[in-house]
């Protein structure tokens, strides 16, 4: 039997699908070329990276060092707060519910401003009591009158008849008793009027006492007590009872009070001048004044307690916040420029082992140079030795600084 060509399927070649060992190797050594290429790029850009950021130069900011000004030394220096003459954490005068609160923190208010309300359902119905007892006692004087007229028309014709011989004295004596006793009578119910309207404004304050005032103009800076909790006068009840609502300071009442040791106490004077820095606002000077010297010492701390006042108040000061002062001399105590010395702000004063340093810039870079500091003042301190006027000075820097490294000055 014979086959037809067509009918026979043609055998697949393999050998067609073998790759050429030279073609094998050309593809291969492209990819590892590409690869090793990525690499040498990607190393040659970290290595510009870290040398970039090795050798980048610190930013500092600087200070020039200026002629010292002429003006009051300042014989002492000292740190205190600020703080108010008028603070006040208000009270209810009776334990009840708060049944309302009408302010927050940062509130200005006026002198006898609600701040809230206490539940009054009791004293109002003590109140309302009080008032128709009062109301029933008055209506009593009325009936009381009427019996006095009539007794005073039976007195008039008691008298009459008796001076005609026609009644007995005892009928006139009855009858002026009885007028006399109506008299009496109307006296004491008026009396007990006076005494009921007592016990009305007795029940009238204590609803009163369920609304809780501001004492005095001034500034809500803590809110103590929420609608729905109990508050007293008296601590009762562990920590379910509030003694507060709400704290209140005068801010026109700001002052400073600072602790001068007992040793240099005799530098102080009422009405001396003082100038006083905010730790908040270390470039602003306040010029102040001495209102008094607490005549009391503090055995422990061997202080003398100092108040001062501002001269002008400002919305900046705040109560409790830190503050630095220097108590200055009179006129007859100022120094000249030629013999005060120069200042430097303390941020750039830094601590080499046992010796105060600063960087000065020069050049571009920066040098290490020992100082010999003095008293601060304010928020500078003063250099006896190792500094001179137009020298710049490193005030914020990173903190390793060393001699002779470069830097660039911050604008």
């Amino acid at each position: 039997m014979s086959v037809s060509q067509s009918s026979i399927s043609p055998k697949p070649d393999l050998g067609s699908l073998r790759i050429d060992d030279h073609k094998r190797r050309s593809g291969s050594t492209g990819k590892r070329l590409g690869a090793v290429f990525a690499l040498l790029l990607g190393a040659l850009v970290i290595s510009g990276g870290v040398y970039a950021y090795m050798h980048q130069k610190p930013v500092v900011e600087v200070v020039v060092v200026q002629k010292p000004a002429t003006g009051p030394a300042a014989l002492l220096n000292a740190s205190g707060y600020v703080t108010p003459q008028r603070r006040a954490t208000v009270a209810a005068k009776i334990t009840g519910r708060v049944t309302g609160v009408f302010f927050k923190e940062g509130l200005h208010v006026k002198a006898g401003y609600v701040l809230a309300t206490l539940d009054d359902s009791d004293a109002q119905k003590a109140l309302a009591s009080a008032k128709a007892d009062r109301d029933a006692t008055a209506a009593g004087i009325a009936d009381l009158q009427v019996q006095l007229k009539n007794a005073e028309i039976e007195l008039h014709r008691a008298q009459e008849l008796q001076a005609a011989g026609v009644q007995t004295q005892e009928a006139l004596d009855n009858a002026r008793m009885a007028a006399d006793s109506l008299q009496a009578k109307i006296a004491l119910t008026k009396e007990q009027v006076v005494a009921a309207e007592a016990r009305v404004h007795e029940a009238q304050q204590a609803v009163d006492n369920c609304v809780i005032r501001a004492p005095f103009d001034g500034i809500i800076v803590s809110k103590d007590a929420q609608v729905g909790e109990m508050v007293s006068p008296i601590s009762a009840g562990g920590g379910f009872t509030r003694t507060g609502i709400a704290t209140i300071v005068d801010m026109n009442s700001n002052e400073i009070e600072v602790d001068v040791n007992e040793n240099y106490i005799a530098r102080v004077r009422p009405g001396q001048e003082v100038t006083a820095i905010l730790d908040a606002y270390p470039d602003w000077e306040i010029p102040c004044r001495v209102r008094t010297i607490i005549p009391t010492a503090d055995r422990q701390k061997a202080t003398v307690n100092v108040r001062i006042t501002f001269k002008k108040l400002d919305p900046r000061i705040l109560p409790d916040m830190g503050i630095k002062v220097a108590f200055l001399g009179d006129d007859t105590t100022q120094t000249g420029a030629a013999d005060a010395p120069i200042a430097v702000p303390q941020n750039a004063v830094r601590d080499d082992g046992s010796q105060k340093i600063v960087f000065v810039v020069k050049d571009d870079r920066v040098e290490r140079r020992a100082i010999k500091p003095g008293a601060n003042r304010g928020s500078e301190t003063e250099i006896l030795a190792g500094l001179a006027v137009g020298d710049t000075v490193v005030v914020r820097g990173p903190a390793d600084l060393h001699d002779g490294q470069s830097v660039a000055i911050k604008k």
